[in-house]
Parts: C-alpha cells; sequence; structure tokens
C-alpha cells in the first residue's frame, strides 16, 4: 500500500532518514526540509545554488550538495559553512550524496556544462562523468571515472560496500570501499533492461531500493541483485527513496514531463509505500 504523507512540493530529491525524520531536498523552492511522524514540515536549510545529495556530519549538521556553484555545505541551524568546492576542479553541476558514519563524502556529478548553468542537455551517451570522495577536512579526489552518470548512491549494511546508480547505463555498480575511502574496482551488481534508475537507499536486510523515474515504479532488489519487489507510481516519476525505521519506503514522486523539469516546473509529494 503507498499512501501521500506530505504533497504541495516541488521537485523532490535527495531522500535520507535520520533521527526518526526524512528529509529531502526541494529542487522548485531550494529548500532542505524534514518531517517526523506528524507529517509537519520543517525548514532545515535555504540553499541559493540548488540543493541536492543530503549527508550527515558525525560531528552534528547537515551536509548538502550545492548542485550549480559546485560546493558542499555544512549547514548547523542557521550557520553555514564550506566543506568541499568540488566546482574548483570539476566544471559540471554536482548530484546526489552519501556521507558514511565516518564522515566521508561519496558525491555523484552531471555531464559538465559550466557550473551554474540551470539545466542543459543530457549527452546521448551520458558522457563520462566522475564520482568523487570528500574527506572529513574537505579533500576532494576523483575515486571512478567515465561513469554515464552517476546517480543516486547507498552503502552497505557492514560498509564495506558502496552502490551507485548509473543512470544512462541502466545499471547499478558495487565498488570494495577500501581502508582510506578510496574504492576498489567496479563490478556490475545488477543490469536494468529498460530502468534507468535514480536515487538509491539500501534496507537493513541488504536489499537495495531504487526509484526508476521514467516507468514510475519504485524497484527492490534483493541481496543477489534480482528484482523480488515492485511498487508503481502512475503518472508521477519515481524519483528518490528511503527505508524508514522498518519496512516502509519514503517515496519521492514527481508529476512532471522532461520539458517541464528544464523549465523548473514540478509539482512533488512525499508518499509512504508498506508491505502486506
Amino acid at each position: 500500500m503507498i499512501e501521500v504523507v506530505v504533497e504541495g512540493l516541488g521537485f523532490v530529491e535527495g531522500l535520507r532518514r535520520h533521527a526518526g525524520r526524512t528529509w529531502f531536498s526541494d529542487f522548485s523552492t531550494r529548500r532542505v526540509c524534514s518531517f517526523g511522524p506528524d507529517n509537519v514540515l520543517r525548514t532545515e536549510a535555504f540553499v541559493p545554488g540548488q540543493p541536492s545529495g543530503l549527508g550527515f556530519a558525525p560531528a552534528g549538521g547537515i551536509m548538502v550538495v550545492s548542485v550549480h556553484e559546485g560546493r558542499i555545505l555544512r549547514y548547523e541551524g542557521a550557520e553555514c559553512t564550506l566543506v568541499a568546492d568540488i566546482g574548483g576542479i570539476y566544471r559540471g553541476g554536482l548530484n546526489d550524496m552519501l556521507t558514511t558514519p565516518n564522515g566521508v563524502s561519496y558525491v555523484s556529478a552531471f555531464p559538465a556544462p559550466p557550473v551554474g548553468e540551470v539545466m542543459a542537455d543530457v549527452p546521448a551517451d551520458g558522457g563520462q562523468v566522475p564520482l568523487f570522495m570528500v574527506s572529513q577536512t574537505g579533500e576532494v579526489r576523483i575515486v571512478a571515472e567515465k561513469l554515464k552518470i552517476p546517480n543516486g548512491i547507498a552503502q552497505s549494511p557492514d560498509g564495506r560496500e558502496l552502490f551507485v546508480a548509473e543512470t544512462m547505463a541502466r545499471r547499478i555498480l558495487a565498488f570494495p570501499i577500501l581502508a582510506d575511502g578510496s574504492l576498489g574496482a567496479q563490478r556490475t551488481y545488477a543490469e536494468l533492461g529498460q530502468r534507468m534508475p535514480d536515487g538509491l537507499s539500501m534496507d537493513r536486510q541488504g536489499r537495495l531500493w531504487f526509484g526508476s523515474p521514467f516507468t514510475s515504479e519504485f524497484v527492490r532488489l534483493d541481496t543477489s541483485g534480482s528484482i523480488d519487489e515492485v511498487v508503481p507510481t502512475p503518472g508521477r516519476w519515481a524519483v528518490s527513496c528511503a527505508v524508514g525505521d522498518g519496512d516502509d519506503l519514503y517515496c519521492g514522486t514527481v508529476r512532471t514531463t522532461i520539458d517541464d523539469y528544464k523549465r523548473g516546473k514540478a509539482s512533488g509529494a512525499i508518499e509512504r509505500w508498506s508491505p502486506g
């Protein structure tokens, strides 16, 4: 069963669960918001450069990707500090992010037009896009290259593997996480046919959920990478997701089209799916 819990939003992205709340970015309003069991929205940050991927710093505060500035920011109350300036070495917009419990962040990106361009056409082949690692001290490193639009990111429950949605290649990649936070050789975890994966979320059993915007469904893979659950969202892009405290799934859905998306027009909601 799937039900709407928060509506009246714009283009919602970057869903994460933290401290019993659901957090997300709204491209349309440039806000990072959260809500708890009462489903009442709370604005956590305003990001002029458009927020996307979210993470949580071990010392406190929320980490936010600023898409068009090419920066990772940290908000703690009204205070905003610069964590890393990826735009200094890469001129494409940034995308999703995962921050591990030890404070290392992994950041995906779009193909490079210059940072600051609102929305560019994506190359038909997805381009050749890097994946970045940001240390706790703000050091930026490229940890994977030549990806066809890396997108959603998740970590295995044991912390040993990183999973990355490679949208234009229609697959999900897995990388071993090395002791220094860098990544080992990639392997293909799942080939997805016509599905183009967006946001990822891993449950406690090691099953991986992904959003498939253009087929309007959230999909769960078992630990072997095979599909074992599909949640349809007819008429709505299935963009981003976050596993709840149990087996519930919080789903970011958007009513839009490619043309409307490029114009910044979207009507979004957060929905919740419960098994059974």
